[in-house]
This record gives C-alpha cells, sequence and structure tokens, in this order.
C-alpha cells in the first residue's frame, strides 16, 4: 500500500520580500523600482511602442537600451541558449522555466516553419532539463490567422487553402506528438474567441490521442470569458467519458478590450465577463472543480492573483494534496509577482515561471502588452512597486 503523502498546513506569506527579492542584486532591484515607476506615465505608455518601431525602422541605436530595461526585466534572452542563465537563477530556489518563444504577427509559410521548428526546440531542450516544466506555444505562431477565422466560421475553403490547412495541422501535430514522445508537459496559448473554437477542438483530439497516461497536451482557458467554467465541465467530462488525462492552464486573459470592441462593432453578445468580480469568482470556481477532478486532471495556474493562488494552496490542503504533486503547478511571468513565486516555491509547491525569449524587435508586441498591464499605478504596478520599496527600505537601499 502506498503511503499517503505528506500534506503540510499552509504556512507562507506574499508579503515575505527577504524571499520574493532573494534573486535580484541590490542593482536589479533598484533597475526594476525605476521601470515600474515608469509605467505609471501614461503618455511614455501609450506612445512608447509607436516611437520604439520608429527608431528601428530609422536604425536608430534603441536595442540596446530595450534590451538592458524593459526587456531584461520581462524576457529571459533573444535565443534559447541565452535563457539558460535566467533558468539556472532561477532553478537555485526551485522556481521552474516555462520557455515561450514571443515572436508574433507572421503572415508566410516559411516563417510559420521556423517557429514551428523553433517550439521543438524547446521541447528538447525541455526533455533533458530538470529545471523546465512545460513548453508552450501559440497557434497562430504555426498558422494564418485568417485561416483560423475561416475555419472557425466552418466557411469552405479555396484548393490553395485546404493545402494550408493540411500544412498547419501537420505542423501543430509534430510539436504535439515531439512533446509526447519525448515526455514533455505543452501549454497550448488561448486566443481571441473568433478563432479559439477551432483551437479548442485540435486541442481536445490531441489531448485524446496524447494524453493516455497522463496530461502531456495542456489547453489554456481565459476565465475572463463568461463561457468558460461550462466549458470545463464539458470537457473534463469528455476525457473521463474518452478515457484520457486532462491539462489545464487557467488564466483570467489577455484580449478583453479587443473582444469587447469588436462584439460593439460586429453587433453581437460580448463574450467578456461584466466585470472582475464574475471574473475572479469563475477562476475560482475551476480550479475547485480541477482540483475535485485531479484523479483525471492536471492545471497550471497562470494567475498574478494573491486570493486565488492562497485559495489554490487552500484546496490543494483540503484534497490532502502534496504541495509539490505533479499534477498541480502555479505560473507567473518573469519579473512579475516573483512575492506569489518565490514564497510559494519556498513553501514547497511547484512553481513555473514564463519566460519568453526572441529577437528584440521581434518580442515588442509582448512587451508592449506586459508595460500596458503594468501601467495601472493601482494595479499590477503599484503592488509591485509597494514590495519593492519594503524590500529597498529592508536593504537599506530606499
Amino acid at each position: 500500500m502506498n503511503p499517503q503523502p505528506e500534506v503540510k498546513p499552509l504556512n507562507f506569506s506574499f508579503d515575505d520580500t527577504t524571499i520574493a527579492f532573494r534573486l535580484k542584486s541590490d542593482n536589479e532591484l533598484k533597475k526594476a523600482h525605476f521601470l515600474f515607476r515608469m509605467f505609471g506615465y501614461k503618455w511614455l505608455i501609450t506612445s512608447g511602442p509607436a516611437l520604439a518601431r520608429v527608431a528601428f525602422t530609422l536604425h536608430l541605436p534603441i536595442k540596446s537600451i530595450i534590451k538592458n530595461t524593459i526587456f531584461a526585466q520581462f524576457c529571459g534572452g533573444e535565443t534559447i541558449e541565452e535563457c539558460t542563465a535566467t533558468s539556472e537563477q532561477l532553478w537555485k530556489y526551485k522556481v521552474s522555466t516555462i520557455l515561450d518563444y514571443s515572436v508574433e504577427g507572421a503572415q508566410d509559410e516559411a516563417v510559420f516553419d521556423a517557429t514551428a521548428a523553433e517550439i521543438i526546440k524547446t521541447i528538447n531542450k525541455a526533455a533533458v532539463s530538470e529545471n523546465i516544466a512545460y513548453s508552450v506555444f501559440k497557434v497562430t505562431g504555426i498558422g494564418r490567422f485568417a485561416l483560423l477565422e475561416k475555419l472557425n466560421l466552418k466557411k469552405s475553403l479555396t484548393p490553395d487553402e485546404v493545402a494550408e490547412r493540411q500544412r498547419f495541422e501537420a505542423r501543430f501535430d509534430k510539436i504535439c506528438s515531439t512533446a509526447h514522445e519525448k515526455g514533455v508537459r505543452l501549454l497550448v496559448d488561448a486566443e481571441e474567441t473568433w478563432i479559439q473554437d477551432v483551437i479548442d477542438t485540435m486541442v481536445t483530439l490531441a489531448m485524446e490521442k496524447y494524453n493516455k497516461q497522463r496530461a502531456i497536451i495542456f489547453n489554456t482557458l481565459q476565465m475572463y470569458r463568461h463561457d468558460r467554467v461550462e466549458f470545463l465541465k464539458r470537457d473534463i467530462a469528455h476525457a473521463i467519458g474518452h478515457n484520457y488525462y486532462a491539462g489545464y492552464k487557467l488564466v483570467r486573459g489577455a484580449y478583453m478590450e479587443k473582444e469587447r470592441k469588436r462584439a460593439r462593432e460586429k453587433g453581437y453578445p460580448s463574450p467578456i465577463q461584466p466585470d472582475k468580480a464574475s471574473t475572479d469568482i469563475d477562476y475560482n470556481k475551476s480550479l475547485k472543480i480541477c482540483i475535485e477532478h485531479i484523479d483525471r486532471v492536471s492545471i497550471c495556474a497562470g494567475t498574478h492573483n494573491e486570493e486565488s493562488s492562497w485559495y489554490l494552496a487552500q484546496l490543494m490542503f483540503d484534497h490532502a494534496i502534496a504541495p509539490n504533486d505533479e499534477r498541480v503547478y502555479f505560473s507567473q511571468l518573469l519579473g512579475m509577482s516573483d512575492h506569489i513565486s518565490f514564497n510559494l516555491s519556498d513553501a514547497g509547491y511547484n512553481v513555473a515561471k514564463y519566460v519568453p525569449y526572441g529577437p528584440v524587435k521581434a518580442v515588442l508586441p509582448y512587451l508592449t502588452r506586459r508595460a500596458q498591464e503594468n501601467s495601472s499605478v493601482a494595479g499590477q504596478a503599484g503592488r509591485e512597486l509597494t514590495l519593492i520599496e519594503k524590500e529597498l527600505e529592508r536593504r537599506k537601499l530606499g
């Protein structure tokens, strides 16, 4: 008879800045403080990305400035090899890495092929690295957005589009089959609602095909959509009925304003929750559903929300799930919410940081989103600043 796993009571605090920032040198902490203060200047967040693009077009020496500031805060490097130092530093404190090739906006087949090859490189790297917990990719990184729109609407395809679809699906399956072959967990990111149905279908079929022994392929659910709790229930029932394991990354979401604007313009009901409280409720509901089905479900809780992180830890305790159970991971973005990541890891939980990488110019869209996300002083940047200032004061650097 197998012994029961040791389940420790909750004994950590997200306010412990000594643990939260122990990875950062004094200079790195000061640099982070400067950067998060800059996020408070709305004009800079609004105009900065456009100015950066103009600077690149005019071949001005902007790359080194970006690389030593916002890129250094939120990205691991320009290549997988450059990410190694970041991964090794994180692993000193038992925080895993999720390598994320963050190049976006491609339209041609050669770039799609190159991106698929790069994603497979992350899988191969994860297979031989104990400090890499998952690989991850966006479907629009390997296939044309307009094609996915057409597939989502179930429109007829031209002969050229049929061939394009076959190439796209071959890339998708090659990535999934490599993850299965190497035993590497693979997160498929969620995207806009008007292409998400086709992504959901592809991921569910891949889970059914490759998740026979354990969860390898993971779908991503954006809980700011009001329909995701019911989707989750149906999807788990499908996994049980078809005898495979389900994997989910749970996030709040990344396309809210775009979604609402499109719904208004096209005259259909918004797919987005009416308010943040509704999103928070559904996020926590989904955590509970997954934990209640832990014999069939693995989860990666991608959240910068302290209450949801604490709630998941409490759910694990209530269901006698050990903090280091491989079926449950907490995840945050590199450069953000270190107070959650490192305090959870210090308490013995599985934690993985998203470590984006790619050429500086190519990851500008990603960096723009991070800047915008942190631009509200009352929100993320305010919390980050408060904690950084607390640690600066503790180190007598304030």
